[in-house]
């Protein structure tokens, strides 16, 4: 497991991720990956884990944890891992500085 300061998650996200753990029956962390596919080329997968696999990058701010695979970690380089709550709905949203666009929903991009 190794560790990366590039990608943060915000006050928001790590609220919403403490929130979603503590109703689990065990303790486990969400799991970031980038897929090929989407409607914009690279689509974001979360996942809720129970352990994190050789290789993953784990970040850890404001009492949450995040895993994200290491294949993904070039594609969300410098990225904030944030929630948004608004009139259409709740997500997770990842702030991609390295994504040239997005899809309306926001959970694909290209690069």
């Amino acid at each position: 497991m190794s560790q990366t300061n590039d990608i943060s998650i915000s006050k928001q996200a790590a609220e919403k991720i403490n929130n979603i753990i503590s109703s689990e029956k065990k303790d486990l962390m969400l799991k970031i990956s980038v897929l090929g596919g989407g409607c914009a080329g690279f689509s974001y997968k979360f996942d809720l884990v129970d352990n994190s696999e050789q290789g993953d990058i784990i970040i850890e701010e404001h009492g949450a944890k995040v895993i994200i695979d290491e294949v993904s970690v070039p594609y969300i380089q410098g990225s904030i891992i944030d929630y948004k709550n608004d009139l259409i709905g709740q997500s997770f949203e990842i702030k991609n500085p390295n994504a040239t666009s997005e899809c309306g929903c926001g959970t694909s991009f290209s690069l």
